[in-house]
């Protein structure tokens, strides 16, 4: 009896925390991280190939950020330094071969990609991270690199392994180099945020060695173990670029996404229930270390798993980074690239993907997702993509909010209007006086309600425009005739945080005239 009484506890409490579960995900939040991966590397994801007009390559960014806008996502990580070149402007490398097709071709003059993208993005209401390979500076073989390519000009800076050149990062003057190219870019574009993929020290090739030894007898850093050492070495190239990036521009975001596992618990006790290949023992890279020291703004794990993936269930490893977020952000990578390969039946589910998100948004120590990437989804992960524009996505979300960089909102906009034109609503309004931190507005949201509506800010339904810019002017051109609605405003600044509304403006849309 006393069996059965336990067993139907059980089931209770197990009924309403899967209710409870599904009440949180149906809800979108108004404030969640959505980011999407746009790679340039060997032309995956932009340009589609090398050595397209500006006009081309243009349109085709732009039809990238038009179709991740109508999705619902917020960030692009914008890959801009796969392989010590660069797809912007003001660089001490050269061009990248991915975008004109031979390394150190300019694009056509006054075209800076980078820009481009940054103004593009931020127009549509999305931040734009600046994407850098830290480490890898080959593909393969450098016969055709330009002349003013870091392996011509310090080829002592670099090993090489599984036939690619890569930056040795036990040397000084290597780490040194490293952050001031990161440095040129935070100082010179108006990016929201430094991002880093998984590539630190390469990948284990069977039968392959890193050819560093002689760089661990002359900088040693009073350390005798070679691994400690690697791992040090990274440590501190992550330590000094959190330093200067907020040095120089304190709201400028930084990130990392590692591979998704930290460590094994069989080989450490504060590590996962998993059994895969780890950050720590393979790459040298101490990814939770990172988190806990508040070097990174967030982590992003790739969690590229499915939930039946015995080594390395999806689940046990978002369960065991949002247990070591350390008061930092947490965004889940999520692998769309995978959806429907043979790699595993479970990628064949088109709930997968779904019931991945459903699971992080039920977890509230995860404040998003990124999507690898950008062309997966509008191919193999077309129906996630769609799931995002009509479900998950359907409303837009402002980033999350990063109190340890700044806590202190913006004053709302002055000035506010609204008036009924033949085109639309105009909506006019003045910049918020200083906040007691010196910033004005770096964006506004706009929100609308129709009559009888609650007015209020907290349901991201009633948002119609998030722009990342400061402009002072929208029209709404989807009003209806005969309908009356209230219009509220608020200013944002370069973090997200958000102001007090506006008081509500009301307009009475005018009937059409009948002829």
């Amino acid at each position: 009896m006393l069996k059965n009484l336990l067993s139907l506890i059980f089931i209770t409490i197990l009924s309403t925390n899967i209710l409870n579960a599904q009440t949180i995900t149906k809800i979108a939040p108004k404030r969640e991280f959505r980011g999407v991966w746009v790679a340039t590397v060997a032309n995956i994801d932009w340009p589609s190939k090398p050595g397209l007009t500006t006009d081309e390559q243009k349109q085709e960014l732009i039809g990238i950020l038009e179709r991740h806008k109508s999705q619902g996502m917020n960030a692009i990580i914008l890959q801009i330094r796969p392989a010590a070149d660069a797809f912007y402007e003001k660089s001490r490398e050269p061009w990248s071969q991915w975008l004109m097709g031979k390394q150190g071709v300019a694009p056509s003059p006054g075209y800076d990609p980078l820009a481009f993208a940054i103004k593009e993005a931020h127009f549509r209401g999305m931040e734009l991270h600046a994407w850098f390979n830290p480490y890898r500076a080959s593909m393969g073989s450098i016969a055709n690199v330009s002349a003013d390519h870091a392996t011509k000009k310090h080829p002592d800076w670099f090993f090489v392994y599984g036939g690619k050149y890569q930056f040795d990062p036990g040397i000084p003057e290597v780490r040194e180099y490293i952050v001031q190219v990161i440095l040129d870019v935070v100082k010179g574009y108006d990016i929201d945020g430094v991002h880093f993929d998984d590539y630190f020290y390469p990948y284990a090739i069977a039968g392959q060695t890193i050819k560093d030894a002689e760089t661990f007898y002359k900088h040693p850093n009073n350390i005798s173990d070679i691994k400690e050492w690697r791992r040090n070495n990274v440590n501190l190239l992550i330590k000094q670029l959190d330093d200067s990036i907020h040095h120089y521009k304190k709201y400028v975001k930084f990130g990392i996404s590692p591979f998704g596992i930290w460590r094994n618990k069989y080989e450490d006790p504060e590590g996962s229930e998993s059994n895969g290949l780890s950050n720590y023992g393979e790459l040298y890279a101490d990814s939770r270390k990172w988190v806990k020291e508040g070097w990174v703004d967030y982590i992003n794990p790739q969690v590229y798993f499915t939930f039946s993936r015995k080594v390395a269930p999806f689940a046990t490893l978002v369960n065991w980074w949002s247990n070591n977020t350390y008061g930092r952000h947490l965004y889940i990578g999520q692998a769309g690239y995978l959806v429907n390969s043979r790699s595993e039946q479970a990628w064949k589910n088109p709930s997968e993907i779904p019931n991945q998100i459903r699971f992080i948004r039920a977890n509230n120590r995860i404040q998003g997702s990124v999507f690898f990437s950008s062309k997966s989804m509008s191919t193999v992960a077309k129906a996630v993509g769609d799931s995002l524009k009509n479900d998950f996505y359907k409303y837009p979300a402002l980033p999350p909010q990063m109190p340890w960089l700044d806590d202190t909102p913006p004053n709302q906009p002055q000035q506010f209007t609204a008036e009924a034109h033949n085109d639309g609503v105009h909506l006019k309004w003045a910049n918020p006086f200083r906040a007691k931190d010196g910033e004005t507005a770096s964006g506004y949201v706009i929100y609308r309600f129709e009559e009888g509506e609650k007015i209020s800010i907290l349901d991201p339904k009633n948002i119609l425009k998030i722009s990342f810019e400061d402009y002072l002017s929208f029209i709404d051109t989807t009003v209806e005739p005969g309908k009356r609605y209230s219009y509220l405003l608020t200013a944002l600044d370069r973090l997200k945080n958000e102001s007090d509304p506006t008081g509500p403006v009301g307009v009475e849309i005018p009937k059409l005239k009948k002829d």
